[in-house]
């Protein structure tokens, strides 16, 4: 009985780490893996650069994306910060 209560404290705080740290970037990391694999030709991405490029192609494990009318690049799609919702 003695050591369940010493243990008791121990496991209460992992408990709230689990609930407050852990479970919130799970479900964020599911979310984020699901709007990439949603992303099709044409959607607009800011980049983790800073970049809003627009999606030309999806591929595999990159996008090729359209920087300027001139200018295509393939990027990684863990490099893609969040969709960009135009403002208007």
């Amino acid at each position: 009985m003695e050591a369940l209560s010493q243990l008791l404290p121990f496991i209460f705080l992992i408990a709230i780490m689990y609930f407050v740290i852990i479970r919130p970037q799970q479900k964020e990391a599911r979310e984020k893996q699901a709007m990439i694999e949603a992303l099709a030709k044409g959607d607009k991405v800011v980049t983790n650069g800073g970049f809003i490029v627009v999606v030309n192609k999806v591929e595999e494990k990159f996008f090729s994306v359209k920087m300027n009318d001139d200018t295509i690049v393939k990027i990684a799609k863990d490099a893609i910060a969040r969709k960009y919702e135009d403002e208007a």
